[in-house]
């Protein structure tokens, strides 16, 4: 077959393009705004398994994905990455990403609706990502931030090949994968959006692969860089603490100590 073009806007259609995707028989190329190969996905002599190679070195492989009945796993030879698995949940309706290998953490959940897929951080309990929803005419995806109706952080338009190829379970990883950016390009798309929506529709923010970007502070963490808790952080305000003394103001009496009140100043109750 042809090589499909897979075109993604940063924001909706209108915004400007971020890259191409060349999706072909062998593989998968991925080009950044100028057309410059920025990474390769090919794939394997079967159907279950899709290698990343070093541009510059094609023989060199830096990350292997192989799919099988229950997901994917994901394989790095790249120093200080960690391995992901995608375990299939609920007969395919759902996935579970666990980062560290099968018996790490679960990181986030992607969730098969009618209208999209739900991504969804931080395990089963996590708060909505991003949801990426199938438009009409089963030629583009929209991925929103924070819901079905959060802003529109980019739009992804098919050609050559129908939207509706990524809605299946495994197809849908390989999409996941090859969406992802790069460490030099920046920004990644698997990952926390917190910060972008508070910054409306665009090009997400730099951030890590997985699911949080930053470091997950505990209290005492908080308290031996900041000194002070993050919650309940409260200051007790004095009026006139910090104002000049009034020298027309009259001096209060000294309040007398309870030791040096006389009998008789008791019992007149002075």
């Amino acid at each position: 077959m042809a090589d499909a073009v897979i075109t993604e806007f940063a924001g909706t259609k209108k915004g400007p393009i971020s890259r191409f995707y060349q999706y072909g028989r062998d593989g998968v190329r991925v080009l950044d705004a100028g057309k410059n190969v920025k990474r390769l996905y090919l794939f394997g002599p079967s159907d279950g398994m899709m290698t990343e190679r070093d541009i510059k070195a094609q023989e060199k492989i830096l990350r292997r994905f192989i799919f099988d009945q229950n997901g994917m796993l994901e394989e790095t030879f790249s120093f200080g990455q960690s391995p992901r698995t995608f375990r299939y949940e609920q007969g395919g309706r759902q996935i579970a990403v666990r980062e560290g290998g099968q018996y790490g953490a679960v990181g986030k959940t992607f969730t098969f609706d009618h209208n999209g897929i739900v991504e969804t951080a931080w395990g089963r309990h996590g708060e909505i990502e991003r949801v990426y929803i199938f438009e009409a005419g089963n030629d583009a995806i929209t991925e929103r931030t924070g819901g079905w109706y959060g802003p529109v952080s980019r739009t992804i338009l098919f050609e050559g090949i129908e939207a509706s190829v990524f809605r299946e379970p495994e197809a849908f990883l390989q999409f996941a994968v090859f969406t992802e950016r790069g460490e030099d390009e920046g920004t990644t798309v698997l990952l926390d959006s917190s910060a972008h929506r508070s910054q409306g529709a665009g090009v997400s923010p730099a951030l890590s692969r997985y699911a949080f970007s930053g470091k997950r502070s505990t209290p005492s963490e908080t308290i031996q860089e900041t000194g002070e808790k993050r919650e309940d952080i409260q200051i007790d305000f004095i009026p006139d603490g910090d104002s000049p003394v009034d020298e027309t103001r009259p001096e209060k009496p000294r309040q007398k100590k309870s030791s040096e009140i006389s009998y008789d100043e008791r019992r007149s109750g002075r």
